[in-house]
Formats: structure tokens, C-alpha cells, sequence
């Protein structure tokens, strides 16, 4: 428990992923990706359950051997790739609800996509969650000026360049932007209440924690090699 809350940690590994076949049993630093989720999750001792949500055996056999626990197969309904961490997350907590008997207070999303994630980075998403008062907390990156909205542009007919947003124009230095964040994916936190009542992710009330640090977050081949970089030059432990 997390101060007297009971917490339920997810960590949603489908078998489907198409931009890296099997994605989340890939190896960074020998161990697979959802491998590592676990092992976070076991390092959080006021976790009061970690599971996988998969559609996958060879996943859940993976998840379980890295201290996961794989109770449920996610069904057919939820396995594909046009559905939300939402759906995902409500199934997990209501059926975890009804085989432990119990009412979680906290839910954790632990993507196994976001390796390079500490123990600490997890506390203080909850911790925020709690203090804030939050109905959800995303941990978020700050995103580079040379990909800033500002500075995007769309090809038209004929080649025909243009801003994304007209606003860009007025833009000469970099120095005008205001700052931007993107989802990482290294941790979100939940109540109880945002999932099962509100139905959402985003709640009515969102905080965000800001990871400072370089951090991999894995669609592409060249997201592991970015991964590999990190862990190898000791960016992460």
C-alpha cells in the first residue's frame, strides 16, 4: 500500500505490435521489455499487484518468469491496435477486483515500451497523484524546439510548403517558443475513480512529472539501438 491506498500495477503487453513484431519480448541489455516493466514493479514494495495484461502466452510466460503475474488472457476484443490504454486498463481493474475481491484505490500503467524507467521515477508519479490531488499524472519529456508545433510544415499539391500552423510564421528564434511536452510513457497513476467512473485516462484533473533525463521509448529499431546507447553509456541504471 501507498500510504494506505492500495495499489494495482498493469503492464500491457499485447502480441500484435506491427512496427517490431513481438515488441515488448525484444531484449535491451539482455532482458526483454516486459521484463524490465517487472522488475520495476518489484522494486516498488508498496505495489500491492502487478500484472500483465496480454493476449499473448509466450508474453505471459515471460512477464510471470520476471515476477509478473498473468491471471487473465486480455481478450480478443481488446488485443487490437486500435485500442486504448482506457479499455486496457478497466478490464485489468475490474477483473483483478473481482479475483482478489478487493477495491483498488491507485492504478499504474507500466508500458513496457518505456525501459529506461526507475523505481523512483514510478514513487513520484504516485506521490504527485496523491499531494496534487490529481485524478491522473503522466510523466512527459520536453520536446526539442526543432520539432516544436510551431515549426512543422505540410506539403501540399505541387510540393507546396506551408506552416502546419499559420503562427509559425511569425517565429524567427527558437527563443519564442513557448515549451512543449510529450508523453514518455516511463509512468501514469490513476485513481480508482478516473478509470471506473470517469472513464478516461486524462480525468478532469491532469499533473504531469517532468523526466529531465534522456529517456527510450520504443516504436522503432532505431528507439532499441537509442536504448542500448543509454544503458551502455550509463544514462540509466
Amino acid at each position: 500500500m501507498f500510504e494506505g491506498r492500495r495499489v494495482l500495477a498493469v503492464v500491457p503487453a499485447r502480441g500484435g505490435s506491427t512496427g517490431i513484431p513481438l515488441k515488448n519480448l525484444r531484449t535491451v541489455g539482455g532482458v526483454p521489455l516486459v521484463g524490465r516493466a517487472a522488475q520495476v514493479a518489484s522494486a516498488l514494495t508498496w505495489i500491492d499487484r502487478s500484472v500483465v495484461s496480454t493476449d499473448h502466452d509466450e508474453i505471459a510466460r515471460t512477464a510471470e518468469a520476471y515476477g509478473l503475474g498473468a491471471p487473465f488472457q486480455r481478450p480478443e476484443s481488446l488485443s487490437g491496435p486500435a485500442i486504448g490504454d482506457w479499455e486496457v486498463l478497466n478490464h485489468a481493474l475490474q477483473t483483478m477486483e473481482a479475483m482478489d475481491a478487493v477495491s483498488y484505490d491507485i492504478v499504474v500503467m507500466l508500458q513496457p515500451t518505456s525501459p529506461t524507467r526507475e523505481p523512483a521515477d514510478v514513487e513520484r508519479t504516485v506521490r504527485t497523484l496523491i499531494d496534487g490531488r490529481f485524478d491522473a499524472v503522466w510523466t512527459v519529456s520536453q520536446t526539442d524546439s526543432k520539432s516544436h508545433p510551431l515549426k512543422q510544415l505540410t506539403v501540399g499539391r505541387d510540393l507546396v510548403l506551408d506552416y502546419y500552423d499559420p503562427a509559425g510564421a511569425e517565429i524567427v528564434a527558437r527563443q519564442q517558443l513557448k515549451a512543449v511536452y510529450h508523453r514518455n510513457g516511463v509512468a501514469y497513476a490513476f485513481t480508482r475513480e478516473c478509470i471506473a467512473s470517469q472513464g478516461t485516462i486524462r480525468g478532469r484533473r491532469l499533473g504531469a512529472v517532468v523526466i529531465e533525463r534522456p529517456v527510450a521509448n520504443i516504436d522503432t529499431e532505431l528507439d532499441l539501438s537509442w536504448c542500448e546507447f543509454l544503458l551502455a553509456r550509463g544514462k540509466h541504471s
